[in-house]
């Protein structure tokens, strides 16, 4: 297996327990969440060693997702403490169809002081794979100069590095500056895994081929572009290219979550030794999975789960 880290940050998360708008549920249940924590999670099922760089408050959301970090055998050696803030945190709603709304609670948060000092003592040595995102990029100056750092420092210990953009517009103070800097970012990375609306955000171009050239041009190696829904998948080198269908989903109970699938699936089957098109369609399956049940990370399968899913809709 492979030695994997990513930084980001955890947070804690309360889904409603029945439909409705937030402000009207009286009950909801715990669970975590983000973006680069729900890939450790995916990876670790999978059977690598993965170590996770965060901060988080000493509070109870901190403590529950340490805690929820060592259950999922995810090491916790890089995560620090913040005295003086608190551990971030979402309220999502419970929906029958399509997306759940939701509430972030995010600012001044632990994670959003993290900075370069905190990734003082990371070790290189047996490092296969770096993954990132652009959600701490938004989160404030420290964080953008920590993650920017982290790639380099990676690019220049000839780590294969993997970025998702995962956009949140709301967390930027403009389009301009998050197109600026997340595509300032993606050129550090080996593989860059944008959605095809994404892409079209960040390039200004509608069209999958092209969107895939913008970042060849810039010195990425491949990319994935997440189609939507039943599109599936283009894959994208600078000789080759494919296109990956997805797998056929009969009900969807949470989106929440499925692009981290994918890029669990995708970078786990390179690091296993795939080629480009079966990472493609084992990130599809992950995907597929994940958006099967409730929660950001409970439909992560472990290996055997995935081989089991994948013989089933061969």
């Amino acid at each position: 297996m492979s030695n994997v880290l990513t930084i980001g940050e955890a947070m804690g998360l309360l889904v409603a327990d029945q439909t409705g708008a937030l402000e009207d549920v009286e009950h909801f249940t715990r669970h975590v969440c983000g973006a680069e924590l729900n890939y450790a999670v995916g990876m670790a099922r999978l059977g690598n060693h993965v170590s996770y760089i965060s901060k988080v408050g000493c509070d109870p959301f901190g403590q529950c997702i340490c805690k929820f970090l060592q259950r999922n055998h995810i090491q916790d050696h890089y995560v620090g403490t913040d005295d003086d803030h608190m551990t971030g945190f979402q309220m999502k709603e419970k929906v029958l169809q399509g997306d759940p709304l939701v509430a972030n609670i995010r600012k001044h948060t632990a994670f959003s002081h993290i900075s370069v000092a905190d990734l003082k003592g990371i070790s290189w040595d047996g490092v296969d794979h770096l993954h990132v995102t652009g959600i701490p990029l938004a989160l404030s100056e420290g964080c953008r100069e920590t993650i920017y750092t982290l790639m380099m420092r990676a690019h220049s210990h000839g780590i294969q590095i993997s970025f998702d953009p995962n956009l949140r517009p709301m967390l930027w103070k403009s389009k301009e500056i998050m197109t600026r800097v997340i595509n300032d970012a993606a050129q550090y990375a080996d593989i860059v895994m944008p959605g095809l609306s994404e892409g079209e955000i960040l390039t200004g171009m509608s069209d999958e081929k092209e969107i895939a050239a913008y970042y060849l041009q810039r010195g990425v190696k491949t990319v994935v572009i997440k189609l939507g829904g039943s599109k599936g998948t283009y894959v994208r080198t600078a000789d080759k290219e494919w296109y990956v269908p997805s797998y056929h989903v009969e009900h969807v109970v949470d989106t929440v979550g499925a692009g981290d699938g994918f890029a669990v699936g995708f970078t786990s089957a390179l690091l296993d030794g795939l080629d480009l098109e079966a990472a493609a369609r084992r990130g599809a399956a992950i995907g597929a999975m994940a958006i099967q049940v409730s929660g950001d990370n409970e439909g992560l399968p472990t290996r055997e789960q995935l081989e089991a899913y994948e013989r089933v809709n061969a």
